[in-house]
């Protein structure tokens, strides 16, 4: 795997990524101005006699509107997801604290973290487990490398053998060591705020007690038809962004490991558990990107599915498409005991000697 080539490869392309998300907030402030001149032309503007004149401040007004609402948005959830912490919010996700002293499983998974601590210098995130998730995956939280925390689930540990479970500790190191969690959830509260600006379109666009929908109605369609674009951009952006952190995330995995069948491995066995049928436990949209495999379902997920497919990050790592692996963990490479030598003036009946005392 040309690991060093596909971390930049992956960084270019976020920077892109970024880019291009800014850019389409500010086409959406022009999609709102443009969308509410038409509404002001429909309801007033072309019916009266005259040069149509929009009122003072229409365009400065509907833009600060817009960044309010995008911009606030942002602000709020991001603060909000900021505020429980990472502990908390891998509680929120399932997970508690591992406990080495009474499980030789997570013992084996704390022994790996604190191993990957060293390796990477990186400061020991809380090693936590999400006991009734049956599916192999893990995540990382945390806004810094203070605050951060690496779970698995129950069926790594009891599925993953040593140098997989490396593999997949070093996948979530790297996503707090590039900073991956911060930046999607700053991605997340901006498509929060996009999706505000729908919901006020909707606010306006409902009709009053008597079931009558007033002119302010047209404008409110105005304002859902922006925020729908613009939130399904935003939606799209995100995603394309943490595919990119995926990659990257992989490559240095490969790289912090040197062993390909670590973090390959992993996927091949998560690629027979979905094709056995093995359900994992849900989580919501907003930590979707947080998760080594995605496990949304539906249409709509699929079309802004915050990860590569698995055959796409297996060819990544092998370079071709690799068949799945058997569930279970296989057995550790052993050391086989040197045979004994056969003693040449031994007992006729093929005994071995016994002791002497000298």
């Amino acid at each position: 795997m040309r690991f060093f080539e596909f971390q930049r490869d992956a960084r270019g392309q976020t920077r892109k990524l970024v880019l291009a998300f800014a850019l389409t907030v500010l086409l959406l402030v022009v999609a709102v101005n443009a969308a509410l001149a038409l509404a002001w032309g429909l309801t007033w503007g072309f019916w009266v006699p005259g040069e149509m004149h929009y009122p003072r401040h229409y365009f400065a007004v509907n833009t600060g509107v817009t960044l309010l609402f995008v911009l606030g948005g942002w602000w709020v959830e991001t603060s909000r997801l900021t505020g429980n912490g990472g502990v908390r919010l891998a509680e929120q996700m399932g997970a508690r604290l591992a406990q080495p002293s009474g499980d030789f499983d997570e013992k084996r998974f704390a022994n790996i973290v604190d191993e990957m601590s060293i390796s990477s210098g990186m400061k020991r995130p809380t090693a936590m487990v999400v006991p009734r998730d049956q599916g192999i995956n893990a995540f990382a939280t945390g806004w810094d490398v203070n605050d951060a925390v690496v779970a698995v689930t129950r069926g790594a540990l009891e599925n993953l053998n040593r140098e997989e479970l490396q593999g997949l500790v070093a996948h979530e190191f790297s996503h707090i060591g590039e900073g991956d969690t911060r930046l999607n959830m700053r991605l997340a509260g901006m498509v929060f705020g996009l999706e505000m600006l729908y919901r006020l379109g909707q606010v306006l666009f409902e009709p009053d007690t008597r079931d009558r929908r007033m002119v302010a109605a047209l404008i409110g369609l105005a304002i859902m038809a922006a925020g729908w674009l613009g939130w399904v951009a935003g939606h799209a952006l995100q995603a394309a962004v943490s595919r990119q952190r995926e990659y990257l995330a992989d490559a240095r995995a490969v790289q912090w490991t040197r062993n390909r069948d670590g973090l390959g491995g992993v996927l091949r066995k998560v690629l027979s558990q979905q094709r056995a049928g093995v359900v994992p436990r849900p989580v919501g949209s907003v930590v979707q990107h947080m998760l080594l495999v995605a496990n949304e379902t539906g249409s709509v997920a699929h079309w802004l599915d915050s990860h590569p497919t698995l055959d796409q990050r297996i060819r990544r790592i092998y370079g071709r498409s690799m068949a799945p692996l058997p569930l279970g963990r296989s057995e550790e490479p052993t050391i086989d005991a040197p045979p004994v030598p056969k003693e040449e003036n031994g007992d006729a009946g093929g005994k071995p000697p016994g002791w002497t005392l000298i």
